[in-house]
This record gives structure tokens, C-alpha cells and sequence, in this order.
């Protein structure tokens, strides 16, 4: 059987934020990271594109993200939302 082989790839590292920028819509265009809060051990789970231009990415913690970004939006994460997505 030689049938023909599909490829994904999938960049999901933003899918956090574009649920919420679908959400509130006020998001769009602006730095912001879904995580945990930068005055405790918060980590980003997800950083939109124009706060990825101020060098905050996943897995950063939060507070790094913050002096990096001050203008930056922390959004705490809405899994029930992701997982209703994702289906």
C-alpha cells in the first residue's frame, strides 16, 4: 500500500492567547502572555506576537516577562475555554 502521507505542522506555542483574544477581542495587537501572576513563581504559558516582539516567550517566568515588557497584560489561564477549543 503506497498511500500518500499527510504532514502537519502545527505552531501552537500562541493558541492560549488566540482563545483569548477571541474572548475579548481588546487583546488584539497588544503584548500580552497567558500565565501565572509575575509577584509569585508565575511562568508564561503563551505569549502573543507583539509581546514575543519584546523578546517574552513560554516557559519565561513571569516576572522576567514583566521587566522585559512593562506595558505587558498578564491573563490568568482559562483551560475549560482551550479545551473547548481544541474539540
Amino acid at each position: 500500500m503506497n498511500e500518500p502521507r499527510t504532514i502537519l505542522h502545527l505552531d501552537l506555542d500562541a493558541f492560549f492567547c488566540a482563545v483569548e483574544e477571541q474572548h475579548n477581542p481588546a487583546l488584539r495587537g497588544r503584548p500580552f502572555a497567558v500565565g501565572g501572576r509575575p509577584e509569585g513563581r508565575g511562568v508564561v504559558s503563551s505569549a502573543s506576537y507583539a509581546a514575543r516582539r519584546f523578546g517574552v516567550h513560554s516557559a519565561m517566568p513571569m516576572a522576567q516577562a514583566v521587566r522585559l515588557c512593562p506595558e505587558l497584560v498578564v491573563v490568568p489561564p482559562h483551560f475549560a475555554a482551550y479545551r473547548a477549543a481544541s474539540r
